[in-house]
């Protein structure tokens, strides 16, 4: 082979190596971008997956409601806190929408924390509070909600589900119950917070905070 063809060869070779490489990277931001498109599509799904995406409840306006009222909370935590005079204080949240994201994640196990929830808790923890969760979820998942918490990042003081005496009481008055309980082992409940108004009234907390429910579209 002449060294003239060997050039025109090399030539050639380095031709279709260049046009392969330019459509390489010409097509590189198209696949990041399906790429991205995917990966934000799952996340969409995950977050309507479950009864809250079928009901029209939609997650950022909920995250943002969330967190106004936690935005309301903090300042009081952080006032009732700085000086406990030697008393036992606890916080004390509902489960389902108010600390876990159980209805926009309702095939993803642990669920997910809410946020600014979990943020504050920790806080009030840090501070000194105790930290309680009472919920209208059957014994039988004691266990696997404590795990749950746990495995988000919750502080857990201890976890109240409701057992084969409880389910013949409201819920209401199964909470306050629980509340009373709470009590009677020597702490004040500064805060109540929850997403149903079963979780919070019949007192036993100094002060209550309603996250959102819409009406009754969220658990």
């Amino acid at each position: 082979m002449t060294a003239s063809i060997r050039a025109r060869r090399a030539a050639v070779t380095t031709a279709v190596t260049t046009l392969a490489l330019g459509a390489t990277l010409a097509s590189a931001p198209a696949q990041a971008a399906t790429t991205a498109a995917t990966t934000s599509n799952a996340e969409n799904a995950a977050r309507t997956s479950g009864t809250a995406g079928l009901k029209g409840v939609d997650y950022d306006t909920w995250q943002r409601d969330v967190k106004a009222v936690i935005d309301e909370a903090r300042p009081y935590v952080t006032d009732r806190t700085r000086d406990p005079r030697g008393r036992k204080q606890a916080v004390v949240l509902d489960i389902d929408n108010s600390s876990l994201e159980t209805d926009f994640h309702w095939t993803t196990f642990p669920t997910p924390a809410i946020k600014s929830v979990l943020e504050l808790t920790r806080y009030a923890h840090e501070r000194g509070a105790a930290v309680f969760f009472v919920t209208a979820r059957p014994g039988i998942l004691e266990s696997v909600t404590a795990y749950n918490l746990r495995a988000v990042g919750y502080p857990v003081s201890g976890v109240y589900v409701r057992h084969l005496p409880d389910l013949f009481q409201g819920v209401s008055t199964y909470k306050t119950a629980k509340r009373a309980e709470i009590e009677a082992k020597g702490y004040t409940i500064i805060a109540n917070i929850g997403n149903n108004t079963t979780d919070l009234v019949g007192g036993h907390a100094e002060r209550t905070f309603k996250l959102p429910d819409y009406d009754g579209k969220l658990s």
